[in-house]
């Protein structure tokens, strides 16, 4: 009975050489494809052909955000 046990919460330790981090470099880059394609989305629509904007802070006042 106690050689099942032991069999079952026995684990492998791999060595920092052995350590391939695929899954999260994947993850990664995915996040940095997503990233750049809002920004490109974002200035095609925010950007291109219009001045841009500036909030100053009395168009903050007028809209709440600065009061008291």
């Amino acid at each position: 009975m106690s050689q099942s046990i032991d069999e079952s919460t026995q684990t492998t330790e791999i060595g920092h050489d052995e350590y391939d981090p695929v899954g999260t470099l994947a993850l990664i880059g995915l996040y940095f494809l997503i990233l750049v394609a809002l920004w490109i989305f974002v200035y095609f629509v925010e950007f291109l052909g219009n001045d841009p904007t500036v909030v100053t802070g009395s168009a903050l006042l007028l809209a709440g955000v600065g009061h008291r």
